[in-house]
């Protein structure tokens, strides 16, 4: 619904009702210019491009505070992670609208925060962060398009993991305190993050059968996914080890802090930190999780394959698998070159066979 009038002071009023019933006018000295208006108008709504003159006003900050607020029903923890990204995005971007967000400033700022040294992997959880925040106004009629994309991006970066040997590992356990040694079993060799081993419950492993069902995640809340709560089976040398430990350190936990409570995750980390200066070869980064990395080598040089690995370090999905472990599993083109060669190896045997 739209018209064009002539005042009596001999501007042209132009005016138009959007889908909400509101009513938007602008005043012009052509009657001509008012029609262009309400033509541009009605071509944004038509390619799905029109915004409201009220709320185009919006700026990034607003919108962040909004945002927040609607995001505030998950979990704590992720919440805080949400609200230190979205200081960085305010810094940045927050007196500008939303529309006036430029895919060029969003590339200067990832190129600012590399200047600044940030790792690669927090600027790109930032750029995420910040394509979140924008697709989420983009549905809500604040934007029209979202300013971030893969051109925009600054890539995850990758970085193979350090894979630490059996040796090492077993120095590692031997270095550290005698009640928290479940803990790198647990990581080692059931591939447990740390705040899953810190609320690994005696109930959630059954010794008998050899089996670990984590369920949740310190301090106590549920883990986030399914995948995460997959059961995992373990030999029956490693349940004898758990089972021990559980007997010598009565507790609610299979990880202890030594007095029958929970062993926090910061407790763990920190007697890694200690313990890995004692172990010859181990990084000065070395961290509980890269214990992971050695589950997943141990895996990988016993021949099996992708969706093994993938279940076992309970992955949502086996690219995430491939990305952080394709260069453990053997060279392709050598088993590829090795395969073509066995036919003329069999074909050179067969024609000699004949010849003779």
């Amino acid at each position: 619904m739209a018209s064009i009038g002539k005042r009596p002071d001999g501007q042209w009023r132009a005016r138009y009702r959007d889908d909400a019933g509101m009513e938007h006018a602008r005043h012009f000295a052509r009657k001509v210019d008012a029609q262009r208006w309400l033509d541009e108008t009605a071509a944004a709504v038509v390619t799905g491009t029109y915004l409201n003159p009220k709320t185009a006003r919006t700026t990034v900050e607003q919108w962040c505070v909004t945002w927040l607020q609607g995001y505030a029903t998950r979990r704590a923890s992720t919440v805080r992670q949400a609200e230190v990204h979205i200081a960085h995005i305010v810094r940045e971007f927050g007196p500008l609208p939303l529309s006036a967000v430029r895919p060029s400033q969003v590339r200067s700022w990832t190129a600012k925060l590399q200047a600044d040294e940030l790792a690669t992997s927090y600027i790109y959880a930032l750029h995420s962060r910040l394509s979140q925040v924008m697709n989420d106004a983009v549905h809500d009629g604040l934007l029209p398009r979202n300013p971030c994309s893969r051109r925009t991006s600054p890539g995850a970066g990758k970085q193979r993991p350090y894979v630490a040997t059996t040796a090492q590992v077993w120095a590692l356990s031997d270095a550290m305190p005698e009640h928290l040694r479940p803990a790198i079993l647990l990581g080692a060799f059931v591939g447990l993050r740390i705040a899953e081993a810190s609320a690994l419950r005696i109930t959630d492993v059954n010794f008998m059968r050899g089996i670990v069902s984590p369920v949740r995640q310190w301090p106590d809340e549920p883990l986030k996914t399914e995948t995460s709560r997959t059961p995992v089976p373990i030999p029956q040398e490693l349940a004898l080890e758990l089972s021990a430990a559980v007997a010598e350190w009565a507790g609610e936990t299979v990880v202890t802090d030594g007095t029958g409570r929970p062993a926090a995750p910061w407790l763990i980390e920190r007697a890694v930190r200690s313990a890995r200066v004692r172990v010859p070869g181990l990084p000065e980064g070395f961290r509980f999780h890269d214990l992971r990395h050695y589950l997943a080598s141990l895996l990988i040089g016993s021949g099996l394959d992708v969706k093994v690995v993938q279940s076992r370090l309970r992955h949502a999905s086996a690219s995430t698998t491939l990305d952080t472990y394709g260069h453990l599993w053997p060279d392709a083109d050598e088993s590829a070159r090795a395969a073509v060669g066995a036919v003329f190896t069999a074909r050179a045997d067969s024609l000699r066979t004949r010849s003779g």
